[in-house]
């Protein structure tokens, strides 16, 4: 009589996993694996569900039917979605790199600024996802800001002060724009024209009101409205030139 087999068991219980982060368990030496089940394979299926369907459609469950598993399967390496949340976060910060001939504090921060752009817009989800992980390629995105501040002249606490104002310009100045896009996918608005004409009845009537007299000439005088990549560069450009002041002061 054929043995049974055992069901999988989950990596951890959420109580042991308060005590080991998921990344020390994945450092530590693998088992033999049972299938061609990875961590990099269930963070590349999540990924992907995320960006066709949105957050709300990657659960467990539906990750083992992506890839083809046992509904428990994934638990194998993960205690559950906010350990699933973090190999997401993860996997997308390995997007983050910044060319090799990219030297000196303004231009990493720059290319680094620029590269984070272009991944939340890729993955409008990571801003649900949590600001916080600290997942090993998150920490090595802030390790490479941080190591391009190092060195002149900076006490660690304004070093880390003026890294995490260049995060949190660009973390707001992109989750602003992910807004915008996703109101325009809700609304069946296809592009910046569409979306004025939308909200045209309430952008006239509070024009009419005489009491907001700059906006209303921002409205009728702006040339720029459907760039959002000059409005984000230039946006980072005054970030940087204040922290340029700071240092040459």
């Amino acid at each position: 009589m054929p043995a049974r087999q055992r069901p999988e068991q989950p990596a951890t219980t959420p109580e042991a996993a308060d005590q080991v982060s998921l990344w020390e368990r994945l450092e530590r030496p693998a088992p033999a694996p049972r299938s061609a089940l990875t961590p990099g394979r269930i963070a590349e299926a999540a990924v992907r569900l995320a960006d066709a369907e949105g957050l709300d459609a990657v659960t467990m469950r539906r990750l083992a039917g992506e890839l083809g598993v046992a509904p428990m399967a994934a638990y194998r390496y993960v205690t559950g979605k906010d350990e699933l949340l973090e190999l997401m976060v993860d996997a997308v910060h390995r997007e983050l790199t910044v060319p090799a001939d990219v030297t000196g504090w303004r231009d990493t921060l720059r290319a680094h600024a620029l590269d984070t752009r272009a991944m939340m817009l890729a993955h409008p989800w990571v801003p649900r996802a949590g600001v916080v992980m600290l997942t090993p390629h998150q920490m090595a995105a802030a390790e490479r800001m941080l190591a391009a501040l190092d060195g002149l002249g900076l006490d660690p606490d304004t070093m880390m002060a003026a890294f995490a104002t260049v995060s949190a310009y660009v973390r707001g100045a992109v989750e602003a724009e992910i807004g915008v896009l996703r109101l325009m996918r809700e609304r069946g608005w296809s592009s910046g024209q569409e979306t004025r004409e939308g909200l045209a009845p309430r952008m006239t009537w509070l024009m009419s009101t005489g009491r907001y007299p700059v906006y209303h000439r921002y409205t009728q005088q702006a040339a720029r409205k459907d760039e959002p990549a000059w409005r984000f560069e230039t946006g980072l450009g005054y970030v940087l030139d204040g922290l340029a002041a700071h240092l040459d002061a």
